[in-house]
């Protein structure tokens, strides 16, 4: 069996934010057309230059989270700068950050800071 389309997961989504994932999305991949998709960690996963790089977090419960992440490859701190005038990321691991949104307002309100961000992680 083909692996799940990022529109096949969406169509059977059923979650608080939704919504918000799916613009979202729309706003993510428009950024740069570098970035594909495909389904990780049960969710909306986006790909730039063969690397997995930003993947939402739904689960548990009804999370709205974007974490930004370098694929395999383990970076050292030192080679990660990225600015982050709003405090959109809350750093877990040195080359892990977590955007926590609460909902779908919060997400229209920082989608354009969350696609700046995302434009500049892919591209370090």
């Amino acid at each position: 069996m083909p692996a799940q389309t990022v529109d096949e997961y969406l169509a059977a989504l059923d979650h608080a934010h939704r919504a918000a994932v799916v613009r979202l999305r729309g706003a993510i991949l428009a950024a740069d057309p570098a970035i594909s998709e495909s389904v990780k960690w049960n969710a909306p996963n986006f790909r730039a230059h063969g690397e997995d790089r930003v993947t939402f977090r739904l689960f548990p419960g009804n999370r709205l989270e974007l974490i930004l992440h370098r694929g395999v490859k383990v970076r050292a701190a030192e080679d990660l700068h990225l600015e982050d005038p709003q405090g959109l990321v809350s750093w877990v691991t040195p080359d892990r950050g977590v955007v926590a949104l609460k909902d779908a307002a919060d997400a229209e309100a920082k989608e354009p800071a969350i696609v700046d961000l995302v434009r500049r992680w892919i591209a370090i």
